[in-house]
């Protein structure tokens, strides 16, 4: 018998066995195969921020806050952010110069008092004691007690004006306090000004009236090395 005839029927079951091993492999690793993932079976997680941090709301809690912010720092920050950043021309007309402190008399009271010009505050302040609001022809009123607390044995004017307003001030503690404002006149030199003045504690100032930056532009210029020049009548 020739080798070819012997080796014939070898070469067909090695064949047969080859073709059978690869299907029994290629079905096992279709079996143990993963299949892809697919939006459905394994959606994204959305990253979302939490709704208190995307969106403001309104609550009592955040009213409160806004409510008890100071309005004297708000209204020079807005004054501030107004003002035109150019250079104004000086005009031909004299203007009259003060000193940082100045005598002063308020309302119909007959002695002077001491008050610093303070171009650092928006709004003038008056020391006040035993404030009182009540009603007159349908208005609301204060009545307070004007005198110098740092001077021992000052007079006490008693004084009535129409309550023009409140406003928040935050103490340096962080409480806010609410403050009336009146409008009153008041002498310095031979001037006679109506402004704005918060009745405020001013027992650890050293003046008990100031005048602020808002009345400041209609008297005129500040000289802050000098006191008491309202009588002297200096003109730039």
């Amino acid at each position: 018998m020739s080798p070819s005839r012997i080796l014939h029927p070898w070469l067909h079951c090695l064949t047969a066995w080859a073709l059978l091993g690869a299907t029994t492999w290629a079905a096992e690793g279709v079996k143990d195969a993963k299949p892809p993932a697919t939006a459905s079976q394994n959606p994204p997680t959305a990253i979302t921020a939490p709704a208190s941090s995307t969106a403001a709301t309104t609550t009592p809690e955040t009213a409160t806050a806004v409510q008890d912010e100071d309005e004297e720092k708000a209204a020079e920050k807005k004054e501030a952010e107004d003002t035109v950043k150019v250079a104004r021309p000086v005009g031909p007309d004299l203007v009259q110069v003060y000193g940082w402190r100045e005598k002063v008399k308020v309302g119909e009271m007959s002695d002077t008092m001491v008050a610093k010009l303070d171009t650092g505050a928006t709004t003038s302040s008056l020391h006040a004691e035993d404030q009182q609001i009540f009603e007159r022809d349908g208005k609301k009123w204060v009545k307070f007690v004007l005198t110098d607390p740092n001077e021992a044995g000052a007079k006490r004017y008693v004084m009535e004006a129409p309550l023009t307003r409140t406003v928040s001030i935050k103490e340096p503690g962080g409480e806010s306090i609410r403050r009336n404002v009146v409008r009153l006149n008041f002498h310095i030199g031979e001037r006679n000004i109506k402004a704005e003045f918060t009745l405020n504690n001013r027992h650890n100032m050293s003046c008990p009236v100031l005048i602020g930056r808002t009345t400041i532009q209609t008297l005129g210029w500040v000289d802050p090395s000098r006191t008491y020049l309202a009588d002297d009548k200096i003109f730039r």
